[in-house]
């Protein structure tokens, strides 16, 4: 699987901003967003599956933070609304192309074997 993301940028605190993460190749089953600051560790983001259930995040983004995906395009996209400075960071798609089931927690990065370069979303205060 490939994984090109893009939509990221400088941006001014309060804005918004789509991401998105184009996949090519072989069938996955689930696409997680996550970031890494600069000296901080990777974080989970949000996750979607192909097969069923709700789009996941962690309570830090809850509210702000939605993922989507679009079958047709193999395309999924982050919204990201009123950006904060501590959002800052390079933020990467990956891919699942493992079937799990649907209790397993989609916040892992391990299960995860592809992975993009990363988008720069940079925030300004």
């Amino acid at each position: 699987v490939q994984l090109v993301e893009s939509g990221g940028g400088l941006v001014q605190a309060g804005d918004s901003l789509k991401l998105a993460c184009a996949a090519s190749g072989q069938t996955s089953y689930a696409v997680a967003w996550f970031r890494q600051a600069p000296g901080q560790e990777r974080e989970f983001v949000a996750a979607i599956r192909w097969n069923g259930g709700r789009p996941t995040y962690p309570q830090s983004v809850k509210g702000r933070f939605t993922i989507s995906g679009d079958n047709r395009k193999n395309t999924v996209y982050l919204q990201i609304n009123n950006l904060k400075p501590e959002d800052t960071a390079l933020y990467y798609c990956a891919a699942d192309v493992t079937r799990r089931p649907l209790t397993v927690d989609t916040s892992l990065s391990g299960n995860y074997l592809y992975w993009g370069q990363g988008t720069q979303v940079t925030v300004s205060s």
